[in-house]
C-alpha cells in the first residue's frame, strides 16, 4: 500500500496563512493534498479553496482526499504561471492567502514510470520527467534535441558541478531513453562526492529544464503578490538552493519596492513595497526530518500584502 502523503512544515504553514471560515485561499501546487486538506478543514465549508496542480494524476489524487469538503473546494488543472487566468475563471479578483509547495510529492518520486529519479539496478525507468504527461517534451527528447553548449547551461542552472563535462558525456551516449542509461552516462564523469549520489543533481537539473520550473515559479509568485488582498498572506516552500534563491530575491524586491538601479539620486520607477516579510527561510525541526526525511531540505518563506 502507498504510504499517505506527508505535508511538509504543516503547522508553520497553517500559522502563516491563518485559514479561517469564510476566507478565499489558493493552494497553487496541491500535489497529494496534505496542506490543502488541513486548510479546507479550517475553512469549515464556509470559505473557498482553489486547489491547482499541473499534474492531472496528482490533481485526481488530491480530489479524492478533498472530496469530503464538497463545493468549498474547486480543483483546477493548470500551471502556476497561469494563476491570474485561474482566479479570473473562478470570478475572484483577490484572495486571502496563497500557498506554493514547490517540492515533488512522494507519489510522483516513487512512481517508476515518471523517471524523476534513478531506481534500483535492473528496473527500467522511462526518461520522462514531465509533471504533466499530456504536454511538452520528455527528458529523453530534451537530451536528443539540445546542443551541448545549451545543455551545459541548463545543467549549470540546475546546480550540476562540471556541467560542460556532464553535457559532453550525455551527448556522446545518445540516444538516452531510460534513467539507467542516464545514470551510466553520468557515472563516466568524475563528480564531487556528496551526501547524495553524484547523479542526483543531474536528474534534478533535467527535471527543472523539462518543466521550465524556474520561469514557472517566478511568474507564479509574482502574480500571487498582485492577487492578494491587503493583509493577505503568501507562503512558499522550496527544496533546493536554486528555488530558494529566486524566492528570496522576489520577496526582497517586493519588500523593498523600488527597482531602480543603485546610485540614482531619486526613484524613477515609483514602486512601493508590497510585502511585509514574515518567515525567512524556516526549516523543519529535527523530529519532522526523522518522521519524513524528504522534508530535510525544505525552507519556508512568507510575506503579508501591504
Amino acid at each position: 500500500m502507498t504510504p499517505p502523503h506527508l505535508p511538509v512544515l504543516l503547522e508553520p504553514v497553517l500559522e502563516l496563512l491563518s485559514p479561517q471560515p469564510g476566507l478565499r485561499i489558493v493552494d497553487a501546487t496541491v500535489g497529494g493534498g496534505g496542506h490543502a486538506e488541513a486548510i479546507a478543514r479550517r475553512l469549515g465549508g464556509a470559505g473557498k479553496l482553489i486547489a491547482i496542480d499541473r499534474d492531472p494524476e496528482m490533481l485526481e489524487c488530491a480530489g479524492k482526499r478533498l472530496a469530503p469538503y464538497g463545493s468549498s473546494v474547486r480543483l483546477v488543472h493548470a500551471r502556476i504561471s497561469h494563476l491570474r487566468e485561474v482566479l479570473a475563471g473562478a470570478e475572484l479578483d483577490a484572495v486571502d492567502a496563497i500557498l506554493f509547495d514547490l517540492g515533488l510529492c512522494s507519489l510522483q518520486l516513487d512512481d517508476p514510470v515518471r523517471g524523476f529519479r534513478f531506481q534500483p539496478a535492473g528496473r527500467p525507468v522511462p526518461l520522462d520527467m514531465r509533471m504533466d504527461r499530456t504536454w511538452g517534451r520528455t527528458a529523453a527528447e530534451l537530451l536528443e534535441e539540445t546542443e551541448e553548449a545549451e545543455l551545459a547551461g541548463l545543467l549549470r542552472e540546475g546546480g550540476v558541478p562540471r556541467p560542460r563535462a556532464v553535457a559532453r558525456a550525455l551527448r556522446s551516449r545518445l540516444p538516452i531513453g531510460d534513467a539507467g542509461e542516464l545514470l551510466e552516462a553520468v557515472s563516466t564523469v568524475a563528480l564531487p562526492q556528496r551526501s547524495h549520489h553524484p547523479a542526483t543533481l543531474v536528474f534534478q537539473a533535467l527535471r527543472i529544464a523539462v518543466n521550465d520550473e524556474y520561469r514557472e515559479l517566478e511568474q507564479g509568485v509574482e502574480a500571487a503578490v498582485e492577487l492578494l488582498r491587503p493583509g493577505g498572506r503568501l507562503a512558499v516552500l522550496s527544496y533546493h538552493s536554486g528555488e530558494d534563491r529566486r524566492i528570496k530575491e522576489i520577496f526582497a524586491r517586493e519588500a523593498r519596492g523600488c527597482i531602480c538601479p543603485p546610485g540614482l539620486p531619486v526613484c524613477g520607477c515609483g514602486r512601493t513595497p508590497r510585502l511585509r516579510l514574515l518567515a525567512r527561510g524556516k526549516g523543519p525541526p529535527p523530529e519532522e526530518v526523522l518522521r519524513n526525511p524528504r522534508a530535510r531540505s525544505a525552507r519556508l518563506r512568507g510575506g503579508e500584502r501591504k
